[in-house]
This record gives structure tokens, C-alpha cells and sequence, in this order.
């Protein structure tokens, strides 16, 4: 649909295209985009009542709520180009934006990412901007006057001889034919939500403002009550009680690390508290997660080194799978073979196996299993022992 006028802005400098409806008696056509053909402002959308020829007079009405999300998000995406200038330097320009109602986005020239300090110091010269609630002013004027006024404009656009000013103050000055709030003070609030690279030298900035900036800080306010529940302290406690938690896991890792290292090699008491002896034979049976299976073969043949007259099990956890190695000193070959024992401890646990006589490998998925199969080993050897 192409009006003789219309007050719906059409897709321009990043800022989307308006929605709304156009009426008159019986007759309604639903704007869902506006566009730019030509000079003219082209309306996108559906008839939902009656018919419409060329000719009929039309009541546009824009969504106003929808056009005033946009002008916050737009007149803010002013504000914050010109506090990337003064944070970051004069080497920083418009490279591409987006002013939606729900959000914007703002693409610029830089050459490293922007750190959080920074961040924190373009957030707070915006809202300084907002609080002022300076009127925003525009002016048309020819573009040489509008350049030597100060104004910035954005290398690459196209502007015709006369071009329209929007000017914030001292603060922001630049060469815009968007729509904008009357005061900088109608944003309310202006938050960063997120900033990345998008390309070589190219840096992107998102941020909501208003009704969204207020609803993504009661969602993170929200998350951070909830985390603070789960850790059972206050949000105020919360920084320090994490950091707590992440000393206490390294040191526990660092145990952890420890005790496997032990286990394998066979030094410190792991293993000796584990021994029990069986008609004879010492019989040693223990479980040992996160270990692969070179480590756990390797474990077995330190524990038959070390001691002697032995018939070893060890068993690992590892990615939801189960590892089994079993293993028997020569001495004892004629009395049971190692995968004869590993048999029916990796049925339990829903695999098989087999080896050697004097070593065996198994595997198995039923990760609960693993302890009661383990458990009923020495019953199992002490069986076949007698």
C-alpha cells in the first residue's frame, strides 16, 4: 500500500520500519513493515476488512507504543556513540546499527575488545545524559552548514542538500532522519547487555533501554536472588561465597589428584587399607574413577609387583562408561586365571571381556552396578578357592 502521505517512518539509518493500521469504514489494512521504494514510504501488510481501491482516504495510525520503544532505543544509540568516542577516542564510527523496539545495536570501529571498565564508563556517561533530561533539538539545514555546525555525519550514507540535525546538548551532534524522544530524560534508563567482535576491526555493542532495560535488570536480579538461594546466603554474599566454593573444589581436586596418583602407582596407604588376604593369597579390589585404561593397566601390574602373591581388580568410571582390569602374580595362574575373574564382574555390569591368564580388560554401562559386582569379588575368589 503506497499513500499520497503518511506518517509511518519507513526502514532508514537502522532504524526499522513502523507497524500500525489504516481504516476508514469497513475497511482495515494491518501494517506489519514499512519500507523505502523510490521517494516513496511502501506499507507491507494484509487487508483484514472490506476492499481497498486506488483513491480511498485512509486514517493511518502508527503503533505508538512500538514507534516509542524505537525512539528511546534510537536517541539512545546517539548518546552511546558519542560516549564510545570520548571513552575510547575519535577513531571510532558508525559502522552498522539496529533500532528495534525491544532493543539496539550498534556496530563500530575498534581495534581490541572493549573491557569492562570501559563498559561501566560508556553505561554511566549515557545515563548521566538521560538524567540531565536535556530537550533534544533538530534543525534542517544544508549539509555544508551542518558539518561546519559540528555535526557528525556517517561515512558512506547518502544525504541530499538539505539534511536534518539532531542535536543532544553538547553532548551528541549528528546528521539523523530518524525519530527521537523530545528529552533525553524520556529514555529512563540505558543498560549493555553485551559486547563482541563481528569482525576485523569491527566491534558490537547491544543494549535495551526503558520498559526493556528494566525488565532485563529484574530477570538478572531474579537469577542472582536464585543463585544466592542455592547457595544459601544473601545476593550481597553471594560474589564471596562462590569464590569460597571455588578454593575449597580446587584444593579438593587437588587431593583428589593425589589420592589417584597414589592408587595407581601404588605408594601411600590406599591400596594397603584395601588388601585383605584370601586362603592365602592377598586380594585386592578397589575402584578408582576418571582413570584410563593404559593408567589402570599400569596400576595393575605396580600392585602385582609390589605385592607378590597377589589377585588384583581395579575398576574406573569414566564418561559414563566402566572400565574393568584384573590381575593375577604367576604364581597363582593355576589356581585362577584373570579372565575368569573378570568375567563375571563385567557381566554386572552389563559387558565382557578377557585376556590373558595373567591379565584381563572388560568393559561395561551400568555405572550402579560397579559397586556391588565389585563387592562380591573376594566371595567370588574365595568360592574358587576352595
Amino acid at each position: 500500500m503506497v499513500l499520497a502521505s503518511t506518517p509511518f517512518y519507513a526502514e532508514s539509518g537502522g532504524q526499522i520500519g513502523d507497524q500500525g493500521i489504516l481504516v476508514d469504514d469497513g475497511k482495515l489494512f494491518r501494517v506489519d513493515d514499512t519500507q523505502k521504494s523510490g521517494d516513496a514510504n511502501v506499507h507491507f501488510g494484509t487487508v483484514e476488512q472490506g476492499a481497498l481501491k486506488v483513491g480511498d482516504a485512509l486514517e493511518a495510525i502508527v503503533d505508538e507504543e512500538r514507534r516509542q520503544a524505537i525512539r528511546l532505543n534510537h536517541t539512545a544509540t546517539h548518546l552511546m556513540h558519542a560516549a564510545l568516542r570520548k571513552v575510547l577516542g575519535d577513531h571510532v564510527s558508525q559502522k552498522g546499527s539496529l533500532v528495534a523496539p525491544d532493543r539496539l545495536r550498534f556496530d563500530f570501529s575498534h581495534y581490541e575488545p572493549v573491557t569492562a571498565e570501559q563498559l561501566a564508563e560508556i553505561e554511566d556517561l549515557v545515563n548521566d545524559e538521560i538524567r540531565k533530561n536535556t530537550p533534544a533539538q533538530t534543525d534542517h539545514m544544508t549539509y555544508d552548514d551542518a558539518i561546519a555546525s559540528g555535526a557528525m555525519a556517517l561515512f558512506g550514507e547518502k544525504y541530499g542538500d538539505k539534511v536534518r540535525v539532531l542535536r543532544l546538548g553538547d553532548f551528541s551532534v549528528e546528521l539523523c532522519g530518524g525519530t527521537h524522544v523530545d528529552r533525553t530524560g524520556d529514555i529512563g534508563v540505558f543498560k549493555i547487555t553485551h559486547e563482541g567482535g563481528v569482525a576485523s576491526g569491527v566491534r558490537r555493542i547491544e543494549a535495551v533501554t526503558g520498559k526493556g532495560a528494566m525488565d532485563w535488570i529484574d530477570a538478572n536480579q531474579q537469577k542472582l536472588d536464585d543463585l544466592a538461594g542455592m547457595l544459601r546466603t544473601t545476593p550481597e554474599d553471594a560474589v564471596a561465597k562462590v569464590e569460597q566454593l571455588l578454593k575449597q573444589n580446587k584444593e579438593l581436586e587437588k587431593k583428589l589428584a593425589t589420592a589417584k596418583h597414589a592408587l595407581i602407582t601404588g605408594t601411600g596407604s590406599a591400596q594397603d587399607d584395601n588388601v585383605r588376604e584370601i586362603a592365602g593369597i592377598k586380594v585386592l579390589v578397589s575402584r578408582m574413577d576418571g582413570v584410563d585404561a593404559k593408567s589402570m593397566r599400569d596400576a595393575v601390574d605396580r600392585a602385582k609387583d609390589k605385592l607378590q602373591n597377589a589377585i588384583v581388580v581395579f575398576a574406573s568410571v569414566d564418561d559414563g562408561k566402566v572400565r574393568l582390569a584384573a590381575g593375577v602374580t604367576k604364581n597363582n595362574i593355576g589356581r585362577i586365571k584373570a579372565g575368569d575373574l573378570i568375567r563375571p564382574v563385567a557381566e554386572q555390569v552389563g559387558g565382557k571381556g578377557g585376556g590373558r591368564p595373567d591379565f584381563a580388560q572388560a568393559g561395561g554401562s551400568d555405572v550402579e552396578a560397579l559397586d556391588a559386582a565389585l563387592a562380591a569379588v573376594p566371595d567370588w575368589i574365595a568360592e574358587q578357592l576352595s
